[in-house]
């Protein structure tokens, strides 16, 4: 996409109120590797886009929002985790707060062998959730809103919502990556596997975690 296509996308999602609209699977954008930011956009542009990505993720409510769940193919995501979850998930899932941050063309490795499984769903796949085993540590490489290098690593929940963000800017999905036979409704999720871990939910719906990791 030209730069004079992409400023147009970007002005017309922005040209509305409220939070921007977000894209639900089986749209393209969301299966495309998407294009390095590169300084396509000026510097109040992008400022506009990473606010509205800011205040959509709030108000779905969620925790990540990458570019093309809003429908721009950019390599760009933001992440943030209040973590008002119970001292007893906060511990199991390692699930601690994280504060606003912006990832810009952001890309990780494992930071060890650790695996983990858990429940996970996602905005565009609004009302489902399955189990995906993830690295329990990734280091991220990224740059900021400002343009600074981005070099951690990310443990524990943190580090699942880092790699859910940034396959969505492979054109991957959390599905893709999920043990289908975990897939559950928002109502089942919550009504039957709401337990810290989805050791129950293994055992009664027959699929493997997908790790050696106690979880």
């Amino acid at each position: 996409m030209s730069s004079s296509s992409l400023t147009d996308l970007v002005d017309e999602l922005l040209a509305g109120s409220g939070p921007l609209p977000i894209v639900s699977a089986g749209a393209p954008v969301l299966r495309r590797p998407t294009e390095p930011l590169d300084g396509r956009l000026d510097g109040k542009r992008l400022d506009r886009l990473i606010e509205a990505m800011r205040e959509t993720m709030r108000a779905a409510p969620g925790v990540g929002l990458a570019a093309p769940q809003v429908g721009l193919p950019l390599r760009l995501a933001v992440i943030e985790d209040a973590a008002e979850v119970s001292e007893e998930i906060r511990q199991v899932r390692g699930r601690v707060p994280q504060p606003f941050r912006v990832l810009i063309d952001p890309s990780y490795e494992p930071a060890g062998s650790g695996r983990a499984a858990f429940f996970e769903g996602c905005l565009s796949v609004p009302g489902w959730g399955a189990v995906v085993a993830r690295h329990e540590s990734v280091r991220l490489r990224a740059l900021d809103e400002r343009g600074r290098t981005v070099d951690e690593v990310f443990t524990g929940w943190p580090a699942r919502i880092v790699q859910h963000e940034t396959d969505h800017l492979d054109g991957v999905l959390y599905l893709d990556r999920a043990e289908l036979r975990s897939l559950s409704s928002r109502e089942a999720m919550s009504g039957l596997w709401a337990q810290p871990t989805p050791a129950a939910a293994a055992e009664a719906l027959d699929f493997e975690l997908g790790t050696d990791s106690e979880v």
